[in-house]
């Protein structure tokens, strides 16, 4: 169904009745996900570490259909007590589990290799790759203990733990780690109903490029065969294709999201 709003082509309506969780929903693509989820019809629940943000981001989303509603839920993704409390403040609030589950929850600590400290490995291990097990693992045996089976679980990863990037090793390893972990996931679930794919951006406008000078953020653009650096709601419409039926013949994939760049 596509619905047409001021004689405007506006998104299909793929996800109503559906609820959504989406991690780092406060600001950049866990944002544009949560926007485009909740135009395709879902309820949203929006997760962030920082609760003003995913209440910023709830306070953007559609309620255009019957049922649709939206919160914001503080977590710390890399803690399994915090990842808990947030499933069963969700139930509670929804009285249902998600039957879509996002990711994008993720963190940076640049440095060359020799001059990495084991703390900034950790932590970016910790929010990248343990996040997404534990959101994973949580979602999926919420999922299995209702009794209705079937669902999409979509983990971001990145081209970078592909074909990995200087002073980038911790968050390289963190993205090569996600791939791994969705494509066993994929393997494990599978007879659940539950689909689970990783999206691989590449150089994404968010808040985490804005540390960047522009003079390399030009170079990088330089270098995408289309020419821009990607916007998040590129990574979103993907995102909306794989949360619905219309992938339902895709599960352990990954698609990347990279304006055709590979370094």
């Amino acid at each position: 169904m596509v619905r047409v709003q001021g004689g405007v082509m506006a998104a299909p309506v793929r996800l109503k009745s559906i609820l959504a969780l989406v991690t780092g929903g406060g600001s950049g693509i866990g944002r544009a996900v949560s926007q485009r989820l909740s135009q395709e019809g879902a309820s949203v629940a929006v997760v962030d570490l920082n609760i003003k943000s995913a209440n910023d981001t709830v306070q953007t989303l559609l309620r255009d259909f019957p049922g649709q509603d939206h919160a914001a839920f503080a977590a710390d993704v890399s803690q399994s007590e915090s990842v808990n409390a947030l499933m069963e403040l969700i139930q509670s609030r929804f009285s249902v589990p998600p039957r879509v589950a996002v990711s994008s929850a993720g963190i940076t600590r640049d440095e060359f290799l020799l001059r990495m400290s084991e703390e900034s490995f950790d932590a970016v291990l910790n929010i990248n790759l343990k996040g997404p097990f534990l959101i994973t693992q949580a979602v999926a045996r919420a999922v299995v203990a209702s009794g209705h089976n079937g669902g999409s679980i979509i983990n971001i990863g990145s081209i970078v733990g592909k074909v990995g990037n200087l002073g980038q090793a911790n968050y390289a390893a963190s993205k090569a780690g996600v791939e791994g972990l969705t494509r066993t996931a994929a393997k494990e679930l599978s007879k659940f109903g539950i689909r689970c794919n990783t999206v691989l951006p590449g150089f994404i406008a968010t808040p985490m490029t804005d540390k960047v000078p522009q003079k390399v953020l030009d170079k990088f653009a330089d270098m995408i065969p289309l020419g821009r650096l990607g916007q998040p709601e590129d990574v979103a419409d993907v995102i909306a294709f794989l949360a619905s039926d219309d992938s339902k013949y895709i599960t352990g994939a990954s698609i990347e999201v990279t304006g055709g760049l590979y370094l």
